[in-house]
């Protein structure tokens, strides 16, 4: 147990955290795990601990045999209004926007000493994260996974457009011609046109002018107010009330393909009891009720 917690944390202090345990209590026990397999196993480089290669080998083995013992030992349920548990995740921007308000608020509600450790990444290093263990879940837009991970579909998001009202002259949408003519704001962690959005026009053989790239989707749609830019994003991510305001949404004047948004871990968290809670938590915390669903669709 505390190697696998050591091997997940990367750190002595957050493992101690995760075991319910001192951290003097988990350096003696590193300490020993040391001497049984006469390997360091864990390295400290530039303030984290980095395990080695015989660390890395023992990883994946240790959790599918940990998972194997909680089956034999009728550890099969989670209690998660009483037990102790630290989960760390990785997300964008966008995802923490769509996912966190409604997690956190049952999370508090049904276990009060479960917390999160969330991070952020690309894609790639997200995937590599899960494989080696420094995450337990990943959540993003994954279109290729490796045979190791696993996968499920929390939803899938189409596009939406933003613009300044008072820019539209009391239009309720905007065609093509006039959508080009007009700056663009691009929420993008790399800054370039390889996007969804960008793909769609050049396939139709046009191109936008992108007046502002940017990694944050949440100050995105407050910058569209007072100018004549356009904001062409995933739908979740428009406030419920833009409407109600200054702002206009409308549907985009030619198709984007929709996008699925999934959650991934690797195959040895399969049967990990308090991992299979979250999952299922997170699935649920993303389904709105009915009424919610037809404004998100409208």
């Amino acid at each position: 147990m505390v190697l696998d917690a050591l091997l997940a944390e990367r750190h002595v202090s957050r493992a101690a955290i995760r075991l319910n345990k001192s951290q003097p209590a988990v350096s003696h026990a590193l300490a020993r795990l040391r001497a049984l397999f006469d390997d360091p196993l864990l390295v400290r480089h530039g303030g984290q601990l980095q395990p080695t290669v015989r660390a890395l080998e023992i990883a994946p083995r240790l959790t599918e045999a940990l998972a194997h013992m909680r089956q034999l030992m009728g550890s099969h349920a989670f209690d998660p209004s009483q037990e102790r548990h630290v989960f760390r995740l990785a997300m964008s921007d966008y995802a923490a926007l769509v996912l966190l308000p409604q997690l956190m608020a049952v999370l508090r509600r049904q276990a009060p000493n479960v917390d999160l450790l969330v991070g952020q990444a690309s894609r790639e290093v997200m995937m590599a994260q899960a494989v080696d263990g420094e995450i337990d879940l990943a959540l993003g837009v994954f279109p290729t996974l490796t045979e190791d991970l696993r996968t499920s579909l929390l939803f899938e998001e189409d596009f939406a457009c933003l613009a300044d009202a008072a820019s539209l002259d009391g239009e309720k949408t905007m065609d093509l011609p006039a959508y080009l003519k007009r700056p663009h704001i691009l929420v993008s962690l790399r800054g370039d046109t390889g996007n969804e959005i960008d793909l769609a026009l050049a396939a139709g053989g046009h191109k936008r002018r992108i007046a502002l790239a940017l990694p944050h989707w949440s100050v995105a749609p407050g910058l569209v107010l007072g100018t004549d830019l356009v904001l062409t994003v995933a739908r979740r991510i428009l406030p419920r009330d833009a409407e109600a305001g200054p702002l206009t949404v409308f549907d985009p004047p030619f198709a984007i393909p929709p996008f699925a948004f999934r959650q991934i871990w690797h195959r040895r968290r399969d049967a990990d009891p308090a991992h299979r809670w979250l999952r299922d938590l997170i699935a649920q915390a993303l389904v709105p009720p009915e009424a919610d669903l037809a404004i998100a669709r409208r």
